[in-house]
């Protein structure tokens, strides 16, 4: 009797591995579309805390709601109009901007000195970096309680210029409206232009020390070293920090109330405190989200712009 093996034909196979793969398909998650109900909670809770609210808020801005009541009418863009003329609104615009320009030139560039400063082989660096550091980590209440004390009148400051013979240089340093922004922009930068120096001692490190050792071979020294081999690496930091100290100027508030609640007159008035004095002191609820949406305004230009310049330096 002679047996006869039968050979699998080529479609035969074909077909096998065809319903292998379906099942292995069956047995595995379909996509990613089960994580989706992990994320439903904290959808719903942005949903209806932060975006229904800022939408509501839009809305608000284009009536005459006082915040209390249920009745309001449509007022087209009159709160906006009333601020272009409203000194209370039209100079917190400006010395926001004015803080913002002053805080993100002012910590870009102590922070890129101290950051050089301290990434280099001095002796006790670590201890440096902690000193310079830590306001940062002390909540923005306390460190503006503390600078109102020492630019008081006859506050520590001026009794310091006072005694070494200085006295000619004492001033009104938060009574004075030619002074009072410069004032607490100083007090901002002497607390967060540690957290820039830590964000460019992390760039600097990344710098291969391979390229600092050419270039001192080429003759450079270290200024050219600096501009030609660690700016260039520092562009992502760069990003970072300007982020950070345009979000933090433009949301500029408990510095400011603390020291000053955007005295004397509106000299020191920003957009967030004339927010809360507008909704809270005042009851004008539709102005003060008009004034928020403006600010809003604002930062998506802001953010938009920096984005663009990004872009436009890594395609170069």
């Amino acid at each position: 009797m002679t047996t006869t093996i039968e050979r699998p034909t080529p479609s035969s196979t074909a077909q096998g591995d065809a319903v292998a793969q379906t099942r292995r398909r069956r047995r595995r998650p379909q996509g990613n579309g089960w994580a989706i109900w992990f994320l439903l909670p904290a959808g719903f809770f942005l949903f209806f805390s932060v975006i229904v609210p800022s939408i509501q808020g839009a809305v608000y801005a284009f009536t005459d709601w006082n915040g209390l009541t249920t009745d309001w009418e449509f007022v087209g863009f009159e709160n906006f109009l009333r601020m272009t003329t409203d000194p209370f609104a039209s100079t917190a615009v400006v010395n926001t901007l004015l803080l913002t320009a002053i805080t993100l030139v002012g910590q870009n560039v102590i922070g890129i000195l101290l950051a050089l400063a301290l990434n280099s082989q001095i002796k006790g660096r670590r201890f440096m970096r902690v000193i310079v550091f830590a306001p940062a980590v002390v909540t923005p209440l306390v460190i503006a309680n503390l600078w109102r004390f020492i630019l008081m009148p006859e506050g520590p400051l001026n009794s310091v210029l006072d005694a070494v013979g200085l006295g000619w240089a004492k001033q009104i340093w938060l009574g004075d409206p030619d002074l009072v922004i410069w004032s607490i922009s100083f007090v901002i930068l002497w607390q967060m232009s540690g957290v820039i120096m830590v964000i460019y001692i992390a760039g600097l490190q990344n710098v291969p020390d391979e390229l600092l050792e050419a270039a001192a071979l080429d003759g450079a020294g270290p200024v050219r070293r600096f501009f030609s081999v660690s700016l260039p690496a520092l562009r992502p930091a760069i990003v970072v920090s300007t982020l950070i100290c345009v979000i933090g100027g433009l949301k500029t508030f408990d510095q400011v109330w603390v020291m000053t609640r955007g005295g004397p007159g509106v000299s020191s008035q920003v957009m967030s405190t004339a927010i809360y004095q507008a909704a809270f002191l005042r009851g004008e609820f539709a102005y003060s989200t008009a004034i928020a949406l403006v600010l809003t305004v604002i930062c998506v230009i802001a953010a938009i712009i920096q984005q663009r310049v990004t872009r436009a330096r890594k395609d170069g």
